[in-house]
């Protein structure tokens, strides 16, 4: 399988101080893959670059065969790179329905987009309706979207993502901050994407979670990925325990 995603060598400093210091990554397509290190290891500025919010010094970022490393962020989410923020990113004045509505029109040529009752409009609304049905949130399609949980925010997010037509995820965090009952719901949404064979990448605290959703662990620390394995071999690791508890150094690449 070719790599949906290639990170070579990325540096990223801010003033004199390096917060990535040579990070390499590859993930194929199909690929479920934790983020897990402590806060300041530079998890979210890894997701920055990649989604192009941050400036690389150095390094290159390859998207489906495509150099994106300078590209900008509209520019990348158009190439398939769909990143759901810890924040919620959805257009809170809007209807839940049009949210949809309106990741699927950004898809589309303009033709299509300017004739209101065009059969592509009625088969937009169609589908939007079909994927609130999917997460749970069709009858409340006609709701603005900012009187929706945290929890079905990030479902719509998630699913806003996914009708643009990302098919690399960055989740950062996607049950922070969520209702126990409304983590399984968005625990079940990114089973459906696994098995509709998409991939995600996923800054995740929530350990139980990982191992159960993931295919692969990356450990982060210091700017660096420490650690690259499957969620049972980085548990099994003396390293993230010395990591989260107690004093690492010397680790340039990551163990396999």
């Amino acid at each position: 399988l070719m790599p949906l995603l290639e990170i070579k060598n990325l540096h990223f400093r801010i003033g004199a101080t390096n917060i990535l210091c040579g990070v390499n990554l590859t993930i194929k397509k199909g690929e479920v893959v934790g983020l897990i290190g402590p806060n300041g290891s530079g998890k979210t500025t890894l997701f920055n670059c990649i989604s192009g919010f941050s400036k690389i010094h150095t390094g290159e970022i390859i998207l489906a065969e495509t150099e994106i490393t300078h590209r900008a962020p509209h520019q990348r989410a158009h190439l398939g790179l769909g990143r759901v923020f810890q924040n919620c990113g959805i257009f809170k004045e809007m209807t839940v329905l049009d949210n949809l509505i309106i990741a699927l029109e950004s898809r589309q040529s303009w033709s299509s987009r300017i004739l209101p009752w065009s059969s592509q409009s009625k088969t937009n609304i169609a589908t939007a309706q079909g994927y609130l049905k999917d997460i749970g949130l069709h009858e409340k399609a006609k709701d603005k979207a900012g009187s929706l949980s945290g929890g079905q925010m990030r479902l719509l997010e998630i699913m806003r993502a996914l009708a643009y037509g990302a098919e690399l995820f960055l989740l950062d965090e996607p049950t922070a901050g969520v209702a126990p009952k409304m983590k399984e719901d968005v625990a079940e949404l990114i089973n459906k994407l696994q098995e509709l064979n998409q991939t995600a990448l996923i800054i995740e605290h929530d350990i139980t979670f990982i191992q159960k959703f993931c295919d692969r662990v990356l450990v982060m620390n210091e700017g660096k990925i420490v650690l690259d394995d499957t969620p049972q071999g980085v548990r099994a690791d003396p390293l993230l325990h010395e990591i989260y508890f107690g004093k690492t150094e010397g680790y340039s690449s990551p163990r396999k």
